[in-house]
């Protein structure tokens, strides 16, 4: 794919919008993926360069946790284990995910992560501070949620936050800390394979990158936070908007 100034700063433009849902609404991720089928990427290069991004966001949420005083790095480290070894098997189905197949699944994906996002599926109150428990369904949980996340990556941190947070009863915060690590770590395992079989676009990944970063950056330190509700239905009709295209069209 030729990299045009343009496609450039679209995906820039793209991953700081997305950055910056992420923090204030939560799931902006799945705004990528479309953006760069809709530049002509195929399905499986598009997969794959999203990941870029992925671990840009992630290398700076495990720093900010861990500068705020939140890591247990042995528990992420031994979840993150179980992720990557779904995620290396997830992602190998996901090389083979392309043309119209990939669109459908796309768009029946984000209408699930929609309807999960605004019925808050998967999160209650836990004390803060308390000790995981299930341990072993916790981590076999994983292997599937390190599949999926090497399939799509899409929308794996909604599968990740009920098995933190509902079945091993961590509270939010430390659920988001182990997942952002998790993340990151099955996420280079999946790049390293879909680099491996399809052609990644690393400049537009580096580029997408960059604005995962800044978008990620402007969103935490946002003194605009009464907005959230508009962004937020904002937000719901673009994804409603982008499935029926996918879909019909």
């Amino acid at each position: 794919m030729e990299v045009e100034v343009w496609k450039v700063v679209l995906l820039f433009a793209a991953g700081v919008a997305s950055g910056w849902i992420n923090v204030l609404a939560g799931g902006g991720s799945i705004l990528v993926v479309p953006v760069m089928v809709f530049l002509g990427m195929p399905g499986p290069v598009a997969n794959g360069t999203n990941r870029i991004g992925i671990i840009a966001q992630n290398i700076s949420a495990v720093t900010g946790f861990f500068r705020k005083g939140f890591s247990d790095f042995k528990l992420s480290a031994s979840l993150a284990a179980c992720a990557s070894v779904g995620a290396f098997f997830g992602a190998q189905a996901g090389v083979k995910l392309d043309g119209v197949w990939f669109e459908r699944t796309l768009a029946l994906i984000m209408i699930g992560v929609l309807i999960v996002m605004m019925t808050g599926f998967g999160q209650k109150p836990v004390e803060a501070g308390g000790r995981a428990k299930n341990l072993l369904i916790g981590h076999l949980l994983f292997i599937g949620a390190g599949f999926w996340g090497g399939f799509i990556q899409i929308g794996v941190g909604l599968i990740q936050l009920p098995i933190l947070n509902r079945v091993m009863g961590l509270d939010l915060v430390r659920a988001n800390m182990h997942k952002v690590f998790v993340a990151l770590v099955f996420s280079i395992v999946s790049l390293a394979v879909f680099a491996a079989q399809v052609k990644i676009e690393w400049a537009l990944g580096l580029a997408l990158a960059a604005g995962y970063a800044l978008g990620g950056w402007l969103g935490a330190h946002s003194a605009v936070t009464k907005g959230e509700g508009l962004i937020k239905k904002v937000f719901y009709l673009a994804l409603v908007a982008m499935a029926v295209k996918l879909l019909f069209f």
